[in-house]
């Protein structure tokens, strides 16, 4: 559940600070009657993600075990290249991404009504569609043999109204925090998720007979670590670990989380060096 607060957290924030951007050079530009565009976007896109994942959450429950366990494995690995494109999209875009959409808004505005609307539900709709998927895959794994899917999702929805409470207030001036150790290290942290998540859409693959070696195991702690215990849970919720678990398991997890937590590390640093001269702090409803 921590897993789920913090992806709703990451994303919610990403989202929302989007929001906040539109939303502040509208007002400093002195056109908020295009402000009931933006919130029709961000209305549609938060409709298309929620029945996106509706459609996730109880669309594949008739079908049979095999079909299940098929379609999970691959959502499982879609999703962690949905989230790990999205981690390194952030990690080279966040210093020009307020000077993009800046942009983006004057095109649009000069178009149809619509157009400005399509902005703001691109914006926040892919972080949307990321977050349904990427949320369906770390509680599928948590919750398949529990009645209690909506402990992850309530997690989930806790981090989001807490990013939309930390968007307001740098909106509106009143806190200050350094964005960029905050996607640091919540980036670093969801690759650790991602990779768990990785293994065990592998372990659903083996398990539907598409992928093989499913009892062939790199270790077994079953008798060690019970995910009936707290820190077994903790374990499972977070990291998706499994006390059984297969060699090609535990090769897709090394071969997913070594490559890309360096090369997430690598893009992070370049980014600080260029982004190395002083600036003055501004909130995020001020106009540059």
């Amino acid at each position: 559940m921590i897993a789920t607060l913090l992806l709703g957290l990451r994303e919610g924030l990403e989202a929302a600070l989007v929001v906040s951007i539109l939303v502040a050079y509208l007002v400093k530009t002195e056109r908020r009657h295009l402000l009931p565009r933006i919130w029709g976007g961000v209305a549609l896109a938060v409709l298309v993600s929620l029945t996106f994942g509706a459609i996730l959450f109880f669309g594949p429950r008739g079908l049979t075990s095999a079909a299940q366990e098929a379609i999970g494995g691959s959502l499982s690995i879609l999703a962690v290249g949905l989230v790990t494109w999205m981690i390194f999209w952030m990690a080279r875009t966040a210093r020009h991404l307020s000077a993009g959409l800046r942009t983006q808004v004057d095109d649009a505005a000069e178009g149809g009504w619509f157009s400005l609307a399509l902005v703001a539900a691109l914006a926040v709709g892919r972080e949307g569609l990321e977050t349904a998927l990427f949320l369906w895959s770390t509680t599928e794994a948590v919750t398949r043999d529990q009645d209690s899917t909506w402990k992850p999702l309530a997690m989930a929805l806790v981090g989001i109204l807490i990013a939309v409470a930390i968007a307001y207030a740098l909106y509106r001036g009143a806190v200050a925090i350094n964005l960029q150790q905050f996607f640091t290290w919540t980036g670093a942290f969801l690759i650790v998720v991602a990779a768990g998540v990785m293994s065990y859409g592998v372990h659903d693959l083996q398990e539907a007979g598409i992928l093989p070696g499913l009892h062939s195991l790199a270790f077994d702690v079953s008798g060690t670590i019970s995910l009936d215990s707290w820190y077994g849970t903790l374990l499972k919720g977070v990291f998706n670990f499994s006390p059984a678990t297969s060699k090609l398991e535990a090769a897709a997890w090394l071969l997913y989380i070594v490559p890309v937590m360096y090369l997430f590390f690598r893009v992070r640093s370049g980014g600080s060096k260029s982004a190395a001269a002083p600036r003055p702090k501004t909130p995020v409803g001020s106009a540059s």
